[in-house]
């Protein structure tokens, strides 16, 4: 388990409210909850739990109120999206194929995780499809 206590504290705004999400990015951060956290018990955290079950904080709330979800969820692969979006990084993009907002430290990124696979293989089944072509030509033109 990690020590929360370590974690640097919760990010406010300039006018020191909590950052807020909307209702689709609440249901993006449930599933990473439910999904990664290691507090996470059928809807009770187990890291507050002093005896008696105390429900988690983050799964009931639209702001971002919980260290472990903010210093250890948001930053893993699956949501490094949802950081994104809730915290309007400088390096925000929105991926050409799904329009997903994501983080890249490259400048160079135009697809999300997700996407990206996809496009490869597309890019490589078309480059071979063009080799493959051109070798025909060239065999075609010898005869």
């Amino acid at each position: 388990m990690f020590n929360i206590k370590g974690f640097p504290p919760i990010e406010r705004r300039p006018d020191s409210s909590l950052y807020r999400m909307d209702a689709k990015q609440r249901r993006e951060a449930l599933r990473l909850i439910k999904g990664l956290c290691s507090y996470y018990d059928n809807g009770n955290c187990l890291y507050l739990d002093r005896g008696e079950e105390v429900t988690c904080p983050q799964s009931i709330s639209y702001s971002v109120c919980c260290k472990f979800f903010r210093h250890v969820l948001l930053k893993d692969k699956e949501g490094k999206g949802l950081e994104a979006e809730v915290f309007q990084c400088d390096a925000l993009k929105h991926c050409e194929l799904c329009g997903k907002a994501f983080s890249s430290p490259s400048y160079r990124a135009k697809y999300c995780e997700g996407c990206k696979a996809k496009v490869q293989r597309r890019q490589k089944a078309e480059h071979a499809r063009k080799k493959r072509a051109e070798s025909r030509k060239i065999e075609v033109g010898k005869d």
